[in-house]
């Protein structure tokens, strides 16, 4: 935690059913959610990866209509932020510079104050990213009341690369954002993995 300029970060985590292709639906979700966190006393509300959309959302986010509806989504719930409650960190596909790519955005004052992509798009079992989405460049962090987030994307922390990239660019905490589905055994594997990466950065880990 940066004690020069927050001594305190709270973090509210929705971990919720977004429902793939209903726009409208998930950004009323995302809505009821931060009023919960922001009743709380949270300063930040992470939603999951491709929270907007839905996930996996697959051939629908080639549908530019479906791309557009997505960001317009986005860009509304940025707005509303300017009413100073808790800032919104949530996943949606981006379009950016003609390239498709599976984004988290932080929304906070009123507007986007942030996007990261995601760098390692997993291309095997029930998951085709590489073909729908371009991967990103390595990240930095975000600053988030004075305290610097580094965010990888689910499959991000799969492999070292991502994590020690943004710990090596000064992340102070890392906050994961996953959307994929539960096969037997998954989350014994998946805290295996966050300890791994715990492990070797020495950062704390959402």
């Amino acid at each position: 935690m940066n004690a020069r300029l927050a001594d305190r970060l709270a973090i509210a985590v929705a971990q919720l059913n977004p429902v793939v292709g209903d726009v409208t639906g998930n950004l009323e979700r995302a809505r009821v959610a931060r009023a919960q966190a922001a009743r709380d006393g949270a300063d930040i509300v992470a939603f999951s990866e491709l929270f907007i959309a839905g996930y996996p959302p697959e051939d629908l986010v080639l549908k530019p209509a479906f791309q557009a509806a997505c960001r317009a989504a986005v860009e509304t719930l940025a707005r509303e932020t300017a009413n100073g409650g808790p800032g919104v960190l949530i996943g949606t596909p981006w379009v950016e510079d003609k390239k498709l790519y599976n984004a988290y955005a932080l929304l906070d004052e009123g507007r986007i104050e942030a996007i990261r992509f995601k760098v390692d798009l997993p291309n095997y079992g029930v998951f085709d990213e590489k073909r729908v989405f371009a991967p990103g460049p390595m990240p930095g962090p975000i600053v988030i009341k004075g305290v610097r987030v580094g965010i990888p994307i689910c499959e991000d922390i799969w492999g070292a690369e991502v994590v020690e990239c943004l710990a090596e660019t000064g992340g102070e905490i890392l906050l994961v954002p996953n959307g994929s589905p539960y096969w037997r055994g998954k989350t014994e594997e998946r805290l295996n993995i966050a300890l791994n990466r715990v492990v070797e950065t020495g950062r704390s880990f959402i």
